[in-house]
């Protein structure tokens, strides 16, 4: 698997995820290489300090003197409009620096392997570009207007094909790339939709195993038999997208699947769920002498763009806590305590 590279980014904030997903990667991926971009100093100086093997990471300084084009956007955007508009650049960076490399693969940081994706590979024998639908239930289409395709996981092979594709995201992101819907644009993910039309060597990951996620989890029956989670009895879980898991309460973890009206069985906690919690928290015990993980809290997404947007924030805001309140009483959240999860 050494010619199959992925990379991702993440600053000190969603450092011990981005750790985790490397930790899941290596378990899955033996000696697979994860570049990471360090879109802050203690970020960096975290990473450096680890010396985790299969781990190459770069600065935000070197990545933005490489291409100063994306460099020039970052006044016009806020921290998270910005960092989406390094997704392509920073896959194409990648691109370039591993000539030897088959696949560069971006993955979010908050992705979470639980079996080999080499399930995926075999899907992409003629590719050159994949990408993987977000598979919206019915319930929740509203949400189709964030672009039919997620940008959790993005794949190019280092090819002519592979690669055009992902400069002409590059550029398009340079051109806009803001925390809002407009028209078929959002953020880095909108123009995905695009990239049928752009090579017929685009194809679409098919194994629901890939990328489940708060939003699609109510499609599928989700059981734990033979080692492994599984999905509808027949495909295994590759890789998880734990979107929406923060601490809040003073004790407590929570997860994002109100959000989405999506279930949450005990499967899904004690099979999905707390492993994952479990290796954050060990994480954040090994890297604290380091970085102060008590004050690290992901950035808020910048959604208020008028005086609607922004009362519809405040209730959503209401929402979410009365969500946090009731997983609290039904035991869907994890208490924290003395450093474990229960």
């Amino acid at each position: 698997m050494a010619n199959r590279v992925y990379c991702t980014y993440f600053d000190h904030n969603y450092l011990a995820r981005g750790v985790a997903l490397y930790h899941s990667l290596q378990r899955h991926a033996p000696e697979a290489r994860l570049w990471v971009l360090c879109l802050n100093e203690e970020c960096y100086r975290t990473l450096a300090t680890l010396g985790l093997p299969n781990l190459v990471f770069r600065s935000l300084a070197e990545f933005e003197a490489e291409d100063p084009e994306v460099a020039a956007t970052r006044s016009t955007r806020s921290t998270i409009e910005y960092y989406f508009t390094c997704t392509p650049a920073w896959m194409r960076f990648v691109l370039s620096k591993e000539a030897d490399a088959e696949w560069v693969t971006y993955l979010d940081g908050d992705l979470f392997f639980f079996e080999s994706p080499e399930a995926i590979y075999r899907e992409l024998q003629d590719a050159s570009v994949a990408i993987i639908p977000h598979r919206y239930p019915a319930r929740i289409a509203r949400l189709r207007k964030f672009g039919t395709y997620n940008v959790g996981w993005v794949g190019a092979r280092n090819d002519p094909d592979g690669v055009a594709v992902i400069t002409w995201w590059r550029e398009k992101c340079i051109e806009w790339c803001h925390d809002y819907v407009d028209g078929g644009r959002f953020a880095d993910q909108g123009y995905l939709d695009a990239f049928p039309s752009l090579s017929s060597r685009v194809k679409v990951i098919e194994n629901v195993g890939a990328n489940l996620a708060p939003w699609n989890v109510g499609n599928y029956q989700i059981d734990f038999r033979d080692s492994s989670v599984m999905i509808d009895a027949t495909n295994p879980l590759i890789f998880f997208h734990f979107q929406g898991v923060k601490k809040g309460l003073g004790w407590f973890i929570f997860n994002s699947h109100h959000q989405y009206r999506a279930p949450f069985s005990g499967a899904m906690r004690d099979c999905i769920y707390k492993p994952y919690v479990d290796e954050l928290l060990a994480i954040e015990r090994a890297i604290d002498p380091v970085l102060q993980v008590s004050l690290t809290a992901p950035h808020r997404r910048s959604t208020t763009v008028n005086i609607s947007q922004y009362f519809k924030s405040q209730l959503r805001n209401l929402r979410n806590r009365a969500f946090q309140l009731l997983d609290v009483l039904t035991g869907r959240a994890f208490f924290v305590f003395r450093g474990k999860a229960h």
